[in-house]
């Protein structure tokens, strides 16, 4: 007899109210995939945009990225986990959300939770620190002994805020982030940022820029960027005029965390790995998690606040909600 879950999920795009409490069967693992017990889950920008402007037509979609629990069940296939771990992780865009109590995930895009922190607290981590690691070592492909000047945008948002870090930790980059407000400001250099500045105040002579809002920016970008300099952009304007790079020949990336699982590409197993280096990371004492607010329990009504929170684009570091903190 098939088992029925909770879950919270949307019919038609709209704002944080179209959010409604839902009965869903539970999943079956295919090959490569866990079937885990969500204990708690973050909301990211991403939740809030396919909300608003992907309509499923009047079909039940669940959202939500960022999770983290215990396996209850695994394919036939699977290598890396028993039932019973504590895992966390970001999931695919192409594949119902972790806003609901059982979800399935492919292993090789999952990490052991670190065993410092609880689930609210690792459920922060996952889509940010992807995003982060990707334009680190991914697009800009720097190392142990990279040195120059990053300049991290947005320096107390979700990816900013774990950007900070790893380049600290991992890299001998000089962090300059951006902020506007006197707690943003001592979010980001608590964090590990050198320098903070606002964000039109940029410095001159930087290597490297993080960009998550690009529209309008690309003129300063060429203006403050060595020759040779790169940007890394998650963003996707309407437009964009890229050939004021062309004079320095600055280079020019996207970053989508999704793209390895979208494409299933040979490599998948890189966002395994990196989750697992994290962990020893956190558990290290050497980075931290990002959660600053947490919103209660994964129900229709609480997502909603969350969701107005995070679209309110004011946010210093994750929303998070279940578990305990």
């Amino acid at each position: 007899m098939k088992r029925n879950m909770r879950a919270v999920g949307y019919r038609t795009a709209g704002g944080p109210a179209v959010l409604e409490d839902l009965e869903l069967p539970v999943p079956e693992p295919g090959p490569h995939d866990l079937l885990v017990r969500v204990e708690a889950v973050s909301v990211n920008p991403a939740d809030v945009k396919l909300r608003a402007g992907a309509d499923p037509g009047g079909k039940a979609r669940v959202l939500g990225f960022d999770a983290a629990g215990v396996v209850e069940a695994v394919g036939g296939e699977v290598t890396l986990f028993s039932p019973g771990d504590e895992v966390y992780y970001a999931g695919s865009i192409d594949r119902p959300g972790s806003n609901q109590r059982l979800h399935l995930v492919d292993e090789r895009i999952a990490g052991r939770k670190p065993a410092s922190l609880g689930f609210a607290e690792a459920a922060a981590l996952p889509l940010t620190t992807i995003t982060a690691w990707e334009t680190l070592f991914d697009r800009f492909r720097l190392g142990p002994d990279s040195t120059g000047t990053l300049l991290v945008m947005g320096a107390a948002g979700g990816v900013g805020s774990m950007l900070i870090q790893l380049a600290r930790v991992l890299t001998g980059l000089t962090v300059v982030g951006t902020a506007s407000r006197p707690d943003s400001r001592r979010w980001a250099l608590d964090l590990g940022a050198h320098e903070v500045v606002g964000h039109d105040e940029l410095p001159d002579g930087v290597d490297y820029i993080f960009s998550p809002f690009t529209a309008g920016k690309i003129e300063q970008y060429a203006r403050v960027l060595r020759p040779g300099g790169q940007i890394t952009a998650i963003d996707e304007p309407p437009g964009l005029d890229l050939l004021p790079l062309k004079s320095k020949s600055i280079s020019f990336h996207w970053e989508l965390m999704f793209t390895r699982p979208l494409y299933s590409t040979p490599d998948l197993l890189a966002q395994h790995d990196l989750l697992e280096r994290t962990a020893e990371l956190v558990d290290a004492g050497r980075v931290r998690h990002t959660a600053t607010a947490h919103l209660g329990k994964i129900d229709a009504e609480h997502l909603r606040k969350a969701h107005e929170t995070v679209e309110n684009g004011h946010m210093t570091g994750k929303v998070v909600l279940g578990g305990t903190v």
